[in-house]
């Protein structure tokens, strides 16, 4: 029997590894056509040519208003407000995504550039030694020097919801107000609140995660004790959507500082964060040491760039959610052609499922699904999920050493997107966490259809922590 097992095991892995090489080899075809389609279509409906990180990422990034200062490895970028200067960190996966396509394209185009620097490289060093002199050399990147010149404020960026994207009450309720901030849930006593705390949730979810499920199961003492925050992050769900944002990490944490911590007066907050959401957690804890009492991470992530992308989308159509999440990494525009049919129409998909289910069953989890755009879903994934993951380490480091806050970890046993060892590496470098690891549970059930219990293991949680 063990040996049958083994063999059917190597098998199904076989074929999974066969079939995903062709699914995914026609695939980075497609989503190259689709790069030429969509620059037509926004040629004609918007009169510009919109760059992709298909072709430049340098062009991708400085278009939404942003200066690139390195354009490769540990790239930065420099955002002008108001008075200063800030760096922001983008994640090379944005323009690192190896196909069969790509590279064949971008390995003859090198080669051209390789051969034309070598001939440049042996005029100027020829000069060099002609004249006797050897001098230190620089380059600035155009976009400074467009903008040193006047040129870059004339740009024009589209801050509200571009042709593809929904234009619906819901989602640019945003653009009628003149303060942008976060949608925020708030629960619980205004002035006698003891403690506060703050829901984040995860990729392609809003607040609904938490309000549908937890604040409802919470007890009377915890509603009188605790103010209840719940977020929809920059980009999803009711909160702004802006198209010149690259949706970093500071970003992120701007905008919940803006929205929750400073409004609020925010002094004493335990966070409870599912998935992305942890990074976000752990980033703010971080930076806001003497606030936080209790850190709890549902399913956090694992660490490195490029090995988030081969680890949470391996390229295989097998498991879907697997799938699902290739295909949310790897191709720029055929997510974009998902959010196309499904974010733009989701008050129809809406219906639909309402139809369907005869409004048996809540919808809130496909509502957070449909409430965002491609631009918010496709840089929050690469720039905060696979991007800032390299800086966990750091961020749990001065967890451990700086911080005194208890720390839990959740973690269902049968979730295929994120596995059970990257709660127990987490562990292994806070050794004060309590990792729980729920049997027959995976990434959404974790919370979803054990919120009445969780709620309890939530306020133990708090109580203890205080």
């Amino acid at each position: 029997m063990g040996k049958t097992k083994s063999v059917l095991v190597l098998t199904g892995r076989v074929i999974n590894q066969a079939v995903s090489f062709i699914v995914f080899s026609v695939l980075d075809l497609v989503d190259f056509l689709l790069c030429f389609v969509y620059k037509l279509a926004d040629f004609f409906i918007e009169d510009e040519w919109k760059p992709c990180y298909c072709c430049s990422g340098k062009e991708a990034i400085t278009s939404s208003g942003k200066i690139l200062v390195s354009e490769r490895g540990k790239s930065k970028i420099v955002c002008l407000c108001s008075s200063k200067l800030q760096l922001e960190e983008i994640s090379d996966t944005l323009y690192s995504r190896p196909s069969l396509v790509s590279e064949v394209s971008n390995f003859t185009v090198s080669e051209l550039k390789r051969l034309k620097e070598d001939r440049a490289f042996n005029a100027q060093s020829c000069e060099k030694i002609k004249n006797g002199t050897v001098r230190s050399t620089f380059k600035v990147n155009s976009t400074i020097v467009e903008m040193l010149q006047g040129k870059f404020g004339r740009q024009q960026f589209h801050p509200i919801p571009r042709w593809s994207d929904c234009c619906c009450k819901i989602c640019t309720s945003w653009t009628s107000s003149s303060k942008e901030t976060l949608f925020v849930r708030a629960e619980g006593p205004r002035d006698k609140a003891r403690e506060d705390v703050l829901f984040i949730h995860g990729f392609i979810s809003t607040s609904a995660f938490w309000t549908e499920t937890l604040f409802p199961n919470f007890s009377r003492a915890a509603k009188s004790t605790y103010r209840l925050f719940a977020i929809d992050l920059l980009g999803f769900g009711r909160s702004p959507k802006p198209t010149d944002s690259l949706y970093t990490l500071r970003e992120h944490l701007d905008m919940i500082e803006r929205s929750v911590l400073e409004p609020y007066k925010v002094k004493s907050l335990h966070i409870v964060a599912h998935s992305l959401g942890c990074i976000l957690a752990l980033a703010l804890a971080v930076k806001h040491p003497g606030y936080v009492k209790s850190l709890t991470l549902i399913a956090p992530g694992e660490q490195g760039t490029q090995y988030v992308m081969r680890r949470v989308a391996p390229r295989r159509v097998w498991p879907p959610i697997a799938f699902g999440a290739s295909i949310a990494c790897w191709y720029e525009h055929i997510s974009r052609t998902i959010c196309l049919l499904i974010c733009k129409n989701h008050r129809l998909w809406e219906f639909l499922t309402k139809l369907v289910t005869r409004n048996r069953i809540r919808t809130f989890l496909l509502e957070g699904f449909f409430l965002h755009t491609h631009n918010a879903a496709w840089h929050t994934l690469h720039n905060v999920f696979c991007g800032t993951a390299s800086k966990l380490d750091a961020y749990v480091d001065a967890v451990r050493e700086h911080l005194k806050c208890d720390v839990t970890v959740f973690h269902g046993q049968d979730d295929e997107l994120i596995p059970v060892e990257c709660s127990y590496n987490l562990q292994a470098k806070i050794p004060r966490a309590r990792v729980k690891v729920i049997e027959k549970k995976d990434h959404i059930t974790i919370v979803v259809g054990r919120q009445k219990f969780f709620a309890r293991e939530l306020e133990k949680i708090w109580r203890k922590s205080g």
